[in-house]
């Protein structure tokens, strides 16, 4: 077989395959071809996600006639004076995106120099069609229109408009941020998503393109070591989200997704998040050329460094340094029943404590004792918490009063250790962990990961059992997300119905809750409606049904479990204990972490030394 030259129009749509994946890849290369010519404002308008048209529009140096033509044929740039590919500080430079672009779309391209003329030039799939003066201002216009119209192979691997559209605006994000002192506005079908001013300090630009909430619970990073400078803002510990993809990582500006930048971030914030949780940061590298290459692939994505070690460690350094400053700073979210507790004015006695699964509850009177009985209360008084609202059971309750400094009556006697595998609450450590008594050793609950197995696994059975019931707020919320994740949600809508979670469509960048689980009370709706829209853009369609379920109902389970920090009584840790004992996979969280462990009377004598 011999061996021949491949046609220059076959070239270019090779050369589209690894540079042009989808629309968003074409309006990356656009964007940043607007940059590199020195744009002060850059406009861009999306149809149907951009599978119908992205067109971007500068305010640029512009082309000549003979540029653009030069321009759309292959390895042909402005962008590399020299042939020092290594030391390229603009963001294209490769000379393929727009001829490849050109190969598989229809392009039009309008130009103007300051002081001439401008000029069209229009390429269909690879021919030219046209071309003449255009009436345009100084700058550059460029249309792509029916992307992969005549390459049906790869049209059909695209996604819905509304996941193109989500990928599209994560694109001009990441540009926009790391360019503070360019003004950039977004119009998806006729209707304009995003604004963003030119001359906006670096913090602001960032939490005005991620989280308004940012500014307020970020820190600061500021480190230089042998020539790298590291910037940027980096949320609290407690500012977290639940998918990695609030991370936006920039090397010499230009953005990046690279393995060992996000492994310095998970580093840096190691044993100060849970597993399943992110960070929010936004780190900027200035790196010297010499010491990077950016040359690794052809989406110029990832990029290489000549001493990862001492990127890595600067990165971590940096991160660690900004946290320690932080000190005791954390995201306070003021606790609604507490502060209600505060409100209450206790005008009746106390109250038995709520009841948990509809059995009547023994109330055992105080009785007069007397002689030593009257000052120890043995076989009379159980110490026991204070009893707060329903931790279960969410129906209406009357206010406990606060502690008052003596022993409260029991509710029931004390159950025998000997019936129960977990044992008996005899008391609760920092508000967080049950300490109980069994009948070979002491057991310790971790309150907060149980509780989750338990409603995880209540939503699993009544999800089996057709559909698990919603409580109508009384007072819709609404909850304002980014357009993209309120896409999510209401694609999801009737599936979320199914998990009791009532959801509308409140605008383009809201969601109206109307009801949520009644296993989950009335919690933090807020931030689980969040936390599922982060679920959802994690796990994709390419996932199961039942996969996608299992997310969402686990991240809904976490949300409705009683938290670390809750004061529970006597009657509540017992009822959590045998729930517990007879609710399958319940001797770990929907993490992976073990819900409680046990330290056998052997154990403890040890630690006594008496054996």
């Amino acid at each position: 077989m011999s061996i021949r030259r491949l046609p220059e129009h076959l070239v270019n749509r090779i050369a589209a395959g690894e540079v042009v994946e989808r629309p968003a890849s074409a309006l990356k290369e656009l964007v940043e071809n607007a940059i590199d010519a020195d744009a002060s404002r850059i406009s861009i308008r999306l149809v149907a996600g951009g599978t119908d048209l992205v067109e971007v529009t500068d305010d640029g140096c512009g082309m000549t006639h003979a540029d653009m033509a030069l321009a759309l044929e292959r390895h042909a740039t402005s962008k590399l004076p020299d042939e020092a590919i290594e030391a390229v500080a603009t963001l294209g430079f490769r000379g393929e995106a727009l001829p490849s672009i050109a190969s598989v779309a229809r392009l039009s391209l309008e130009s103007r120099v300051p002081g001439a003329e401008g000029w069209s030039r229009i390429v269909d799939n690879g021919v030219v069609t046209g071309e003449g003066p255009a009436a345009i201002p100084p700058g550059t216009r460029v249309r792509v229109e029916a992307l992969f119209e005549r390459v049906p192979a790869r049209r059909k691997f695209l996604r819905s408009a509304r996941s193109e559209y989500a990928a599209s605006l994560d694109v001009v994000k990441r540009l926009a941020m790391a360019r503070p002192d360019i003004a950039f506005n977004v119009e998806h079908d006729g209707r304009r998503v995003l604004t963003v001013a030119a001359g906006e300090t670096l913090p602001d630009r960032v939490a005005a393109l991620t989280d308004r909430g940012l500014i307020e619970n970020g820190i600061g990073v500021d480190l230089e070591r042998e020539g790298i400078v590291l910037g940027g803002i980096a949320g609290l510990p407690t500012f977290n989200r639940g998918i990695a993809d609030h991370q936006y990582l920039f090397v010499n500006g230009r953005p990046v997704k690279d393995r060992l930048l996000t492994g310095a971030v998970r580093g840096a914030y190691a044993e100060l998040l849970a597993r399943d949780r992110h960070a929010v940061v936004a780190l900027f590298l200035q790196v010297p050329g010499d010491l990077v290459d950016v040359n690794v692939h052809p989406a110029k994505t990832e990029v290489r460094f000549r001493e990862p070690a001492l990127v890595r460690g600067l990165i971590v350094s940096g991160l660690r340094r900004a946290l320690d400053e932080a000190g005791h700073r954390s995201v306070q979210r003021p606790d609604a029943a507490a502060l209600e507790l505060w409100k209450s004015e206790i005008i009746a006695p106390p109250s038995p404590a709520p009841h948990l699964w509809g059995a009547s509850p023994q109330v055992f009177p105080p009785e007069r004792l007397e002689g030593d009985d009257a000052g120890r209360g043995e076989g009379r008084y159980e110490a026991a918490l204070p009893v707060s609202h329903a931790v279960y059971d969410r129906r209406p309750s009357f206010a406990a009063p606060p502690p008052q400094a003596r022993a409260e009556p029991a509710y029931q006697p004390p159950p025998q250790t000997e019936r129960y595998p977990l044992g008996v609450a005899r008391g609760q450590v920092a508000r967080t962990y049950i300490v109980a008594e069994a009948e070979d050793g002491l057991v310790l609950v971790d309150q907060h990961a149980a509780h989750e197995r338990l409603v995880l696994e209540r939503m699993r059975k009544a999800m089996a059992g057709g559909g698990v019931a919603s409580q109508a707020l009384l007072l819709a919320e609404v909850v304002e997300l980014d357009e993209p994740a309120c896409d999510r949600l209401e694609a999801r809508a009737a599936e979320l119905a199914e998990f009791g979670l009532d959801l509308d469509r409140f605008g383009p960048r809201a969601m109206l809750v109307r009801g949520v689980p009644a296993l989950l009370g009335q919690g933090d709706v807020v931030g689980l409606v969040t936390d599922i829209a982060d679920e959802l853009a994690a796990f994709d369609e390419a996932l199961s049904l039942k996969e996608r379920l299992d997310h969402v109902a686990a991240t809904m389970a976490c949300h409705g479990s009683v938290r670390a920090g809750r004061v529970l009584s006597v009657a509540e840790m017992n009822a959590l204990l045998r729930e517990m004992e007879v609710t399958p996979h319940s001797g770990q969280c929907n993490h992976g972490r073990p819900t409680w462990i046990k330290l056998a009377h052997g154990d403890i004598e040890k630690l006594f030394g008496r054996k």
